[in-house]
């Protein structure tokens, strides 16, 4: 049954359709105070580009060949192998984090629809940033299609 808690979260939810989108907004709303979280971020390449914007970040991904890459290729960066859906772990990697950016890129079918607002519940409820970014054309387009409804003074229906 649903509480009327899940509808106070202050998260922001960005949805972005392929990787050229995703990486577009670390300019407009990643800045030098936040702390980032990426889930998926397979060879590091995002979160390198997140590092140049923010005070810390921390890559995740579910494969371990994805992180020993990542790794190699960004010495400098930390990289830890979590699954996205074990959200515990995100909580004992021990920081606050501000954003979170979520590139899952097996979930990107209307099948998986449900496993990404999961996700993203998750992650406001538990972690509760500032905004979470995620990679996924079926929630973008989903998104675009939907209308908040609200009532105004005067609508008869």
């Amino acid at each position: 049954m649903a509480s009327e808690r899940q509808f106070r979260l202050r998260t922001k939810f960005v949805a972005t359709r392929n990787v050229k989108e995703y990486r577009a907004t670390i300019p407009v709303w990643v800045n030098q105070d936040d702390v980032v979280l990426e889930v998926g971020c397979e060879w590091g390449t995002t979160t390198a580009l997140l590092a140049e914007r923010c005070r810390e970040v921390i890559g995740t991904d579910i494969s371990p060949e994805c992180i020993e890459r990542a790794r190699k290729l960004h010495p400098g960066l930390r990289f830890e192998l979590m699954d996205a859906f074990d959200v515990r772990a995100a909580l004992d990697l021990g920081k606050q984090f501000t954003k979170i950016y979520i590139d899952v890129s097996g979930f990107s079918g209307y099948r998986s629809l449900l496993d990404v607002i999961s996700l993203l519940t998750m992650y406001a409820t538990v972690l509760r940033p500032e905004a979470i970014v995620v990679k996924s054309g079926a929630l973008k387009h989903f998104v675009s299609l939907c209308t908040p409804w609200g009532r105004s003074e005067g609508d008869e229906r």
